[in-house]
Parts: C-alpha cells; sequence; structure tokens
C-alpha cells in the first residue's frame, strides 16, 4: 500500500483588523445610564429612610426610637423641641408591669408595640375589660427569677408619666394581659 502525501497546511488569510465604531461610546452611555439609576434607587431609598424616621419614638407604628425620649405624638418636632417647652406629662419613663400570663411574655421582643388590658381579678365582678395603654413600646423583658407569688411575668414599658400612673394604679387592682399590635 502506498502511503499518499500529508496535505500541505492551509495558511489563515491576511486580512486587516476590524475597528467596531462606537463602541467605546455605547460603553460609555450604558455605563452612565446604570449610574443614574443607581443613583435614582439610593435616592428613593434615602426618601424612604426619612419619612420612616419621621415619625418619631412614641408613634404606634414606629418601631425605633431612643428610650427616654420625649414626645408627644407629632414625631420629629416633639422630639427636638427642647425640655423646657414640653409637658410633664409628655416625657416618657419606664414602668415595669407584672403580666398574668407568663407565656405571652415570651412572644414578646423589645421595641414591639403592644396594648395593654386590664381584666378582674375574680369572674364575679361583672365589670368588663378596659385598655389601660394602647401602642405602648416594650422597653425590655427582665429574665424570669423565682417568683413567690407565681403571678405572671414582668415587662418594662416605655410609656408617658401619666399612663405610667395609671398601669400601676391598673395592676394593684386586676390582671393584667397584653395584646401585640
Amino acid at each position: 500500500m502506498a502511503s499518499s502525501p500529508a496535505p500541505e497546511p492551509l495558511g489563515v488569510p491576511q486580512f486587516a483588523p476590524l475597528r467596531v465604531r462606537g463602541g467605546s461610546r455605547r460603553l460609555r452611555r450604558a455605563l452612565r445610564r446604570q449610574r443614574r439609576a443607581m443613583a435614582a434607587g439610593l435616592a428613593v431609598t434615602a426618601a424612604a429612610l426619612a419619612a420612616s424616621s419621621a415619625r418619631g419614638a412614641d408613634d404606634p407604628g414606629s418601631r425605633s426610637g431612643a428610650h427616654g425620649q420625649g414626645g408627644s405624638g407629632t414625631g420629629a418636632l416633639a422630639a427636638a423641641a427642647p425640655a423646657r417647652d414640653r409637658h410633664p406629662g409628655d416625657v416618657l419613663v419606664s414602668a415595669p408591669v407584672r403580666i398574668a400570663d407568663a407565656a405571652t411574655v415570651r412572644l414578646l421582643r423589645p421595641g414591639d408595640r403592644v396594648d395593654v388590658i386590664a381584666a378582674a381579678d375574680s369572674p364575679a365582678e361583672d365589670s368588663p375589660a378596659k385598655v389601660v395603654a394602647s401602642g405602648v413600646r416594650v422597653a425590655a423583658i427582665p429574665r424570669a427569677g423565682e417568683d413567690p407569688a407565681g403571678g405572671g411575668a414582668l415587662i418594662v414599658l416605655s410609656v408617658p408619666r401619666a399612663t405610667a400612673a395609671t398601669l400601676a394604679g391598673a395592676g394593684a387592682t386586676s390582671r393584667l394581659a397584653v395584646a401585640v399590635c
């Protein structure tokens, strides 16, 4: 058998380099559009954060706010007002409250908003349950210690002074419960 010679390798023909027109301009334009979209998204985010933080520390819809920060429900304006311009009842204080059902307290976290409800101690009394404090912020939940009376669990609420007095009176005469807002 006779072997045939291998074909000669084919070379790549010579041609001029390709030049794409406007390629760098398209890239720059795409980058500018991307930067504009990013800037617009950041501006919208900043506006949303500014609007949500303007509600204030004692606004029921707000979950933020420093403990002890005062306000009368008018948001940032009340927080910015000097202390001498506020009414004494508008200053927030920490009010420890014993809730009858300890299992309910385990569902709470600091920062939650709750309604405090007072119910009669004995079922013989026909007085209906009433809301003592509405939309108040849970400031802290102390660790459960040994309670000799075995009556519920303690939480600390951030409330105006007048509401703290009402909570103390209601806690002395009736059982307290919470409803998460």
